[in-house]
């Protein structure tokens, strides 16, 4: 009996190796980067993917979120290469911050490209949904990131201690802090200003201190979380660029996930998608942003951003499309040289992806 258990009992044991669940070999914890802090619509809308994750995976995969840039020690544009040597192991990402790396993605940086639209945000969702934003992945996937879905983190408005500002010259000489990426000194240059690459957790140090007269930043996901209106009294409502997020994470980690859980983080980065959307358009649509945010029992405290603003003591500066057309035509060199670092075919592609959606 001794010698026909031995033989039954080892093949039973490695049986029960072959057939252990993939999940048993995942990591713990696994860490979300994120630049802004934990009540920006950004950091939100990353503590809502990964809130979701776990209760479908029924606690297979456990995401911590980080805030801050503190997985970066507050170098934002150090993150791509830390999620693709596996320091970190998800980020939602800026494209901003990734586009000294990926030049592709300062395709939305161009300055009054998509708010040059009748409808800025159906051209943003037609970039994404069209053949532009498929070589905006391919791009992004070609530094062996793997890419799970979109988030967004808004049109970026100017905030300022002096103002207020309705043509170029009123910009003449302002010291602006902006993200430590070239597209942004050669906007801002080009405007009259004089641009402060300054990274974000640095910057509200410089707007306590005065060392400089302004920033640009969402309204909803940066702005009015970060209350601006402590050091800047005017607004201005132009639109000129839009900061769309990348979900992505280290491709190793995602190799290491069943066929089964990447279908499910793919289905919550569609859900995140819906939410970080409605977070950043709230109050500056049709309305179809509350209503989905009712929908999902996620209504913010704040429903109303240009009301908020302006009991707070902000001047409020709303662009017409006419200002629009000044300020296109006065940054037009910048479109002309970027077209060319980014990829002329990108840039047609994403133009007739925009003209569809008129």
């Amino acid at each position: 009996m001794k010698r026909l258990f031995r033989p039954a009992l080892l093949t039973a044991m490695c049986l029960s190796l072959f057939a252990a669940p993939a999940e048993a070999a995942y990591k713990k914890e696994y860490k979300l980067s994120v630049v802004p802090s934990a009540t920006s619509g950004w950091g939100l809308s990353a503590t809502y993917f990964a809130e979701q994750v776990k209760k479908r995976t029924d606690g297979r995969i456990n995401i911590k979120v980080y805030p801050g840039a503190q997985l970066m020690a507050g170098k934002q544009t150090s993150e791509l290469l830390l999620v693709r040597n596996g320091s970190i192991d998800f980020a939602l990402a800026s494209t901003i911050n990734w586009s000294p790396q990926v030049k592709e993605l300062n395709l939305t940086a161009l300055p009054f490209f998509v708010a040059n639209n009748p409808d800025r945000y159906k051209a943003m969702d037609a970039i994404e949904a069209g053949k532009s934003g498929q070589m905006l992945i391919k791009a992004v996937e070609k530094t062996k990131v793997k890419f799970i879905g979109w988030g967004e983190n808004g049109f970026r408005e100017l905030t300022t201690s002096k103002g207020p500002i309705s043509k170029p010259a009123d910009m003449s000489g302002m010291k602006l802090r902006v993200c430590g990426t070239p597209i942004f000194i050669d906007i801002f240059s080009a405007l009259g200003t004089n641009p402060q690459a300054i990274n974000w957790s640095e910057a509200v140090t410089g707007f306590q201190q005065g060392i400089v007269d302004g920033q640009e930043n969402p309204t909803n996901g940066i702005n009015i979380p970060l209350q601006v209106w402590t050091w800047h009294k005017y607004h201005t409502d132009w639109h000129y660029m839009i900061d769309p997020l990348l979900l992505t994470s280290n491709q190793k980690v995602w190799n290491d996930f069943s066929a089964a859980d990447k279908k499910i983080l793919e289905e919550c980065a569609k859900d995140m998608e819906k939410y970080s959307k409605a977070l950043s358009r709230l109050g500056f649509d049709d309305g179809s942003s509350l209503e989905y945010l009712k929908s999902i029992n996620m209504v913010p405290a704040v429903t109303d951003p240009y009301k908020t603003i302006a009991e707070k003591g902000m001047n409020v500066t709303k662009f017409t499309p006419e200002m629009i057309k000044e300020f296109y035509d006065a940054t037009q060199s910048v479109r002309d040289k970027w077209t060319k670092e980014i990829g002329a075919d990108l840039v047609k592609a994403a133009e007739a992806d925009m003209k569809a959606a008129h």
